[in-house]
């Protein structure tokens, strides 16, 4: 799908990915960004920088995101591509609180199946759409040190797979977002972080590889191409994939007190 000419929705808009990922699509002339975050005044920042509407929403809330979609409809236009990007991290396994999974939870899952429940039947209806979920290579590998992150992101994918299984012959495209480490608030100060022993990357790469992944029509979209060799290497052989990943918990992961 090209973006020239397209409604898209951003979620998460206000910094990083979601960010980038405004300022990258407002130069393939899209009819009109709809920047949206926590963050009210950082979505507006947004906005204005690509000359589109900013909205603060909280996607843990289906209410807030419900609106968020009648309005655009009503007062913009049918939207053609929305990004639910907006995710928080939770380090810790599985002493981690239960408000805490279930605040991650409401985030970097929930939200995605809110968007859909919301959208898919209007882009049902109008003979398709496009979807990008932003993941994470945690939920394709997982998350040493994060139990939360590394399962929800998990589940992110998961969601991903059966959206675009389910609803493909309805004309709706689906991507999901696997980067590895990218420079934003979420990794501020973890340039040392398991994350990153690949390299972290500035934003601006990953929002190019979202445009070409949209614009060709490709599920994974893996701005760190190691990823999908560690895939292979997870498939082909589980238990030495898992010998590694805790040889990479022994280097990285919190001290074992149980």
């Amino acid at each position: 799908m090209e973006l020239a000419g397209r409604v898209i929705v951003i979620t998460g808009a206000a910094s990083g990915i979601g960010r980038a990922m405004a300022l990258r699509f407002a130069k393939e002339a899209p009819a009109h960004l709809v920047c949206v975050d926590i963050d009210g005044p950082g979505a507006e920042a947004t906005a204005t920088e690509v000359g589109g509407t900013g909205f603060r929403v909280d996607v843990a809330h289906e209410a807030e995101i419900a609106q968020l979609i009648e309005t655009v409809e009503r007062d913009i236009g049918p939207i053609d591509l929305f990004c639910s990007n907006a995710g928080i991290s939770v380090e810790g396994g599985v002493e981690v609180p239960d408000a805490d999974w279930q605040r991650i939870w409401e985030i970097n899952v929930m939200s995605h199946v809110r968007a859909a429940r919301h959208l898919v039947p209007l882009m049902r209806a109008r003979g398709g759409g496009y979807l990008l979920n932003t993941a994470s290579a945690a939920g394709l590998l997982n998350q040493v040190g994060a139990a939360p992150y590394g399962v929800t992101k998990h589940a992110a994918v998961g969601l991903a797979e059966w959206l675009a299984m389910t609803y493909g012959d309805d004309g709706i495209k689906v991507s999901v977002l696997c980067p590895q480490a990218v420079r934003t608030e979420m990794m501020r100060g973890l340039e040392d972080h398991v994350a990153a022993i690949d390299g972290m990357l500035e934003p601006e790469p990953v929002a190019d590889a979202c445009v070409q992944a949209i614009r060709d029509e490709v599920f994974l979209v893996l701005p760190h191409p190691q990823v999908r060799d560690y895939m292979r290497g997870k498939a082909q052989d589980y238990e030495r994939w898992i010998g590694g990943m805790r040889k990479l918990n022994r280097r990285f992961g919190a001290p074992n007190d149980g």
